[in-house]
């Protein structure tokens, strides 16, 4: 198999994990969710090593619809965070009592 068809394969598979990844975010199935990042990281360490010079038409095609169909799960996903955060700020009325600092901060003030 050439490696353009490997790429293609590959592409492909990117394109199905992440159609499986919006509808575990839209089923807000965490179990699916943790699998499609796994995959989804598998397939982006096998996309690494090509040539951009080897991409052809059709990889050009896949690679496009990969990034948009990246992007809507990256909205959705911060739709659902910005709904959270929300609900949260509901529940305590104030968006500022839930959040912590971050543990790097915490750390260095008592070093």
């Amino acid at each position: 198999m050439s490696k353009t068809q490997t790429m293609r394969d590959s592409l492909r598979q990117m394109v199905a994990v992440l159609q499986e990844e919006r509808q575990a975010l839209a089923g807000l199935d965490l179990d699916a969710i943790m699998g499609a990042a796994v995959n989804k990281q598998g397939l982006c360490d096998l996309l690494q090593d090509n040539d951009p010079a080897e991409v052809d038409d059709e990889c050009r095609g896949l690679l496009e619809a990969a990034r948009r169909l990246n992007e809507v799960n990256r909205q959705v996903r911060n739709l659902i965070a910005a709904n959270v955060a929300q609900r949260l700020d509901a529940l305590v009325g104030s968006p500022a009592l839930y959040r912590a600092r971050p543990a790097y901060a915490y750390a260095g003030s008592h070093a």
